[in-house]
């Protein structure tokens, strides 16, 4: 699994991510600019000492990622998704893309993808406008793990 983070702001998420693809095995690709140092203490912190066994990869924009990897499938993962994350049958290989805290991800990109663009279902309250942006990652990525059988875990 791949999950892509397009420009994080908040390092305490950024961290817990890190730590979710560290034990479910999932390479990490975070879209820059960053709202934070990679040296932040705050990322530290959060993704605890497994830092040696994340694949972490880093790319100056989604051009640039869309460009290394022109195969594969993407899922953008917004709260206004035409489909639920459940509807989507996943592989291996599936790149999940979660957009900045305070934003999302870009509009143009929802509007070129609206096929591929997915959600977690939530309560119609406007003043809840969405989950954690690392518990909302923990939610689709473990889905799609189940999906694939949970395959090298225990």
């Amino acid at each position: 699994m791949h999950i892509v983070l397009v420009e994080p702001e908040i390092p305490a998420n950024t961290g817990n991510i890190a730590r979710t693809c560290a034990v479910t095995g999932s390479t990490l690709h975070l879209v820059r600019p960053l709202g934070f140092s990679t040296d932040d203490r705050q990322l530290k912190r959060a993704g605890l000492d497994y830092w040696h066994l994340l694949d972490i990869r880093y790319h100056d924009s989604l051009d640039e990622l869309w460009a290394q990897f022109p195969h594969a499938r993407f899922h953008y993962v917004e709260t206004q998704g035409g489909h639920w994350y459940t509807d989507v049958t996943y592989t291996h290989e599936d790149f999940l893309v979660f957009g900045k805290e305070t934003k999302g991800l870009p509009k143009e990109v929802l509007a070129a993808h609206p096929d591929q663009v997915i959600r977690i279902p939530m309560l119609p309250d406007a003043a809840a406008r969405s989950l954690n942006l690392s518990n909302a990652v923990a939610v689709v990525v473990f889905e799609a793990l189940r999906q694939v059988g949970f395959s090298g875990m225990v």
